[in-house]
């Protein structure tokens, strides 16, 4: 089964064009705020600090996601939607065959969603690899969970035989 979130790039790269916009009329909001009041430097650094904040929220949990189970080998990719074509400073590739899974877990918090994913490595000692899934679909995280439940048990039925 192959799937990935590319249909949220189009979003995500008019979010950070929304930032862009954001960062250059900030300062121009800022000079006027204390033009019509004497010391708006409290607010100044507030509007500085939550935009800042709000910058560095999204660009944690913006990331493009690709699974692919087809074929004797799992590939999970999770990169960086802005700047992805040229860079590669935040991808993280998982690739391994089906037998080497051991385990999967989905876990949900308010704002971000993580699949952590239990493998054996070349030593046969358990390696756990976590990706971020926040922008995959509900219904795109459970084939994921379909696919990978699938695989556990085929693994668990043949080390019993």
């Amino acid at each position: 089964m192959r799937t990935n979130n590319s249909h949220v790039k189009k979003i995500i790269v008019s979010i950070y064009f929304i930032f862009l916009i954001l960062a250059i009329t900030l300062p121009i909001f800022i000079s006027s705020l204390r033009l019509f009041s004497g010391n708006a430097t409290l607010t100044s650094i507030t509007f500085a600090i939550a935009f800042a904040g709000l910058f560095f929220v999204v660009h944690f949990i913006c990331k493009f996601f690709e699974y692919d189970s087809d074929g004797g080998k799992v590939i999970i990719i999770n990169k960086g939607l802005l700047l992805s074509e040229y860079f590669n400073y935040r991808q993280h590739v998982l690739e391994f065959e089906q037998e080497d899974l051991i385990a999967y877990s989905f876990k949900n918090y308010v704002i971000y969603r993580i699949l952590s994913i239990y493998i054996k490595d070349s030593r046969g000692e358990k390696r756990k690899e976590v990706f971020n899934i926040t922008l995959v679909t509900k219904r795109k995280r459970r084939y994921i969970r379909q696919s990978l439940k699938k695989i556990v048990k085929a693994n668990k039925k043949a080390s019993i035989l």
